[in-house]
């Protein structure tokens, strides 16, 4: 595997364009045996299994060829869903480890840049603007630069939107195409819309961007003066919680969280836990979502 990169595991075989570098449960030009027969005129002598074909011969007293057929090598279609709530906006800070538009920016060029290694067409979706803006994947552009200056002003259901959206464009998102969903999640998804996306037989993937110490969590402030950020407009303005109020938050923050990874996996998705906007670490999710999806499909890595 190529440096910087992770591999596109789906869920069960994919059938799509024949182009790319994911295994197929269409028979074609591929890596990975499917089954071997015997000769047909017009079968590639590169497909001849030799040592199968001399013994064969030997048993039968006669010439007999014996071919191997593989599953094609085929590339799914990738698609990048992001949310760009006012929340997706904020940055880091002396008290807040996570830059969240960095970690976003640095998921979108690493999916980009797998998408490509995989020989894959990808394409974008968001909703800043409360319209969809759409990139179809129809050819192997770059999608990150787009979204350097995209603001953060989507609409709560966003997410919900955009899966909509895409499943209005089915032909340009045939079975088991990628779609990453980029979001905090911090609106609970609508799991009517993530159910039909699912009946689409898309490879579901949420990209969960959390700050570890005050949304997954919250820290033990009770008592002292923190400078809070209204994302909407930037306005910063000194909260001071008691203790107790800082605990009731503590539990809320980690039941949403529970909850969060709770749905997912009940609808059969493993989401990708990003809460570093280092890039290195952002892949380091991404690797960690594949060995798990490597390990649900019994392979062997």
């Amino acid at each position: 595997m190529a440096q910087g990169v992770f591999p596109l595991v789906p869920r069960r075989r994919v059938i799509g364009l024949a182009f790319g570098g994911v295994r197929s449960a269409r028979r074609g030009v591929g890596s990975d045996v499917a089954s071997s027969r015997e000769y047909r005129p017009g079968d590639d002598v590169g497909w001849m299994d030799w040592a199968a074909s001399a013994r064969l011969s030997a048993a039968r007293s006669d010439d007999e060829f014996i071919v191997r057929e593989r599953f094609a090598d085929e590339a799914p279609r990738v698609i990048v869903v992001c949310d760009r709530r006012p929340s997706l906006g904020i940055g880091a800070s002396p008290l807040r480890t996570l830059d969240k538009p960095r970690a976003l920016l640095a998921a979108i060029e690493l999916i980009g840049t797998s998408a490509r290694a995989a020989r894959s067409l990808s394409g974008y979706v968001d909703h800043a603007f409360g319209e969809p803006w759409w990139l179809p994947p129809r050819s192997e552009h770059r999608v990150e630069p787009h979204t350097f200056d995209r603001p953060f002003r989507a609409p709560a259901d966003t997410v919900s939107l955009a899966l909509e959206h895409l499943g209005e464009h089915r032909r340009d998102l045939p079975t088991q195409s990628f779609v990453f969903v980029l979001s905090d999640f911090l609106v609970p998804p609508d799991e009517r819309a993530w159910q039909r996306a699912l009946e689409h037989r898309w490879e579901l993937v949420p990209v969960i961007v959390q700050d570890p110490g005050w949304e997954r969590t919250f820290p033990d402030v009770g008592g002292v003066s923190v400078p809070y950020a209204d994302p909407r407009n930037g306005r910063v303005v000194p909260v001071c919680l008691t203790r107790r109020e800082a605990a009731e938050l503590r539990d809320r923050h980690e039941e949403r969280w529970n909850m969060l990874v709770r749905s997912f996996r009940a609808l059969g998705l493993e989401p990708v836990v990003v809460h570093e906007h280092d890039p290195a670490a952002v892949l380091g999710a991404f690797l960690r979502w594949a060995d798990l999806r490597v390990l649900a499909r019994g392979l062997v890595a």
